[in-house]
């Protein structure tokens, strides 16, 4: 019968424990010295070994040849049946499952048994956070008086919603997740004793996608030998099986925004577009990857900050994006045109232009009433593949942020310019004076007017133009990419 790797490989004894050297002390004294709390809650994430420890702990409680010791035999009776899941004298409680203050009753009316085979009886229960209120204060009875033959291990993902009062009543162990190291240790003892090759880039792969837990790390790599069963798993072929964007297109990404080459950058986002990959997982994947090469010393410091910061601001920025490839475009934009901010020193600086924001407005508002209505909507609609054309050749990222544009309508010598109301991120770009600048130049040249440009969401009003003056400060500092000191 097949046995996961997992279980296979789970420790069978406290010397085979990954990690948590200094749990894993502590417990191991306080068996040998007969110092056992009659309570014990280990919290941390998934997969870190809570309960493969609380076993470890029922078998040196139990153990027939060595007593209650840190180094249970292994062999006896009681080992076995501990290691098989088969031991009498060991509940295990999934609390998920069984979160009701019935089940702690039950529980309750038979802790007053006492251990059938052997010195203690052990309760194991898992998720304990998942148990009701009125669940948990059933519990912490039991646990204020618990009998002296029973042992109770609670573990949780999540401790802060445990009652303080069963917290208290516990010793507690915070577990952590694994280290590179010792995840890279553990998985090449498992391949060496199932006569498999991995390279060390696999390995860096399994970590990351396990974030830690050497349970997820083992159920990666069993998933890779079946896949590459009687071949060498390489990085290759991880990256393939796993879906990670593989490291060669990520270090090409790198080199073009070293060697600014701006172009080659979107049609590399582009050419991800079209393979469907994930391109928000593809720049997270870069900031990770700009972080190994600053640790290596293989990038300038200046640069790989600046890529991890312009990814986790943009991303985050315009999370509600639904075309990632316009934060993508955002990105090669700040990557390799940002310019240094303008510190505005003065509060009072600009509070004298917001003063002067109405009068603008007005003036604006005269001058697009005296332009000659010479171009109609139609005339513009007919030129609109070549004005995209034309923007996009004066500005690469133009032509992204106008894919979904249309022409709406020309009133008083206004053009409207209407976006999918999905789309505000184009739209907002759109009214950014460092590309509005160069569309409405573009605009202009080819309708031979002095036409001006206003950009709408599709359903929605015009923009109201009287602002606070908090909100238009902030507009103003923004615009001009300063802060206020």
């Amino acid at each position: 019968m097949h046995i996961t790797l997992y279980r296979k490989y789970r420790p069978m004894t406290f010397n085979e424990v990954a990690g948590e050297t200094e749990i894993v002390k502590t417990l191991k004294n306080s068996l040998d010295t007969g110092r056992l709390a009659h309570a014990y809650l280990f919290t941390g994430p998934r997969g870190v070994g809570k309960t493969t420890i609380a076993r470890l702990i029922a078998k040196g409680v139990n153990c027939l040849e060595n007593g209650i010791s840190s180094k249970p035999c292994g062999e006896c009776e009681n080992c076995k049946d501990i290691s098989e899941g088969n031991f009498m004298d060991l509940v295990e409680i999934d609390a998920a499952s069984n979160r009701g203050i019935d089940e702690i009753r039950q529980l309750k009316e038979k802790i007053n048994y006492r251990p059938s085979k052997g010195r203690k009886k052990i309760y194991i229960i898992d998720e304990v956070h998942m148990l009701t209120k009125e669940a948990f204060n059933a519990l912490l009875k039991t646990l204020e008086e618990p009998p002296e033959h029973a042992l109770f291990i609670l573990a949780t993902t999540e401790p802060d919603k445990i009652l303080p009062t069963i917290i208290s009543r516990c010793q507690r162990y915070d577990f952590t997740t694994l280290s590179y190291k010792e995840m890279e240790e553990k998985i090449l003892y498992i391949c060496r004793m199932e006569n498999v090759e991995i390279d060390e880039d696999s390995i860096k792969l399994i970590f990351e996608g396990s974030s830690g837990s050497m349970r997820d790390g083992t159920s990666i790599l069993e998933k890779l030998m079946i896949t590459c069963y009687g071949e060498k798993i390489t990085v290759e072929k991880t990256e393939k099986i796993l879906g990670v964007t593989p490291q060669g297109k990520i270090l090409k990404f790198i080199d073009l925004i070293k060697s600014e080459e701006e172009r080659e950058a979107i049609d590399f986002i582009e050419e991800l577009s079209s393979q469907a990959s994930n391109i928000e997982l593809f720049f997270k994947d870069v900031a990770k990857k700009a972080k190994d090469l600053i640790i290596k010393d293989e990038i300038e410091v200046t640069l790989g900050l600046k890529i991890i910061d312009s990814i986790f601001e943009s991303l985050n920025k315009f999370k509600f994006e639904e075309d990632k490839r316009l934060v993508g475009y955002v990105i090669i934009n700040s990557l390799l045109n940002n310019k240094q901010k303008v510190m505005v020193k003065e509060v009072p600086v600009i509070k004298e232009v917001i003063k002067e924001v109405p009068k603008l407005v007005e003036t604006k508002a005269t001058q697009e009433e005296n332009v000659e209505e010479n171009v109609t909507i139609d005339d513009v609609k007919n030129m609109w593949d070549s004005i995209l054309s034309e923007s996009k050749s004066k500005k690469v990222t133009l032509g992204a942020f106008l894919i979904t544009a249309k022409p709406k309508k020309i009133e008083k010598g206004v053009l409207y310019i209407i976006f999918p109301r999905e789309n505000v991120f184009a739209k907002e770009q759109m009214e950014n004076d460092n590309y509005h600048r160069v569309f409405l130049e573009t605009v202009r040249e080819l309708t031979l007017s002095n036409i001006n440009i206003v950009y709408e969401l599709e359903g929605g009003s015009k923009k109201n133009l009287e602002k606070s003056e908090k909100d238009l400060a902030e507009q103003i500092i923004d615009f001009f990419g300063g802060e206020i000191i």
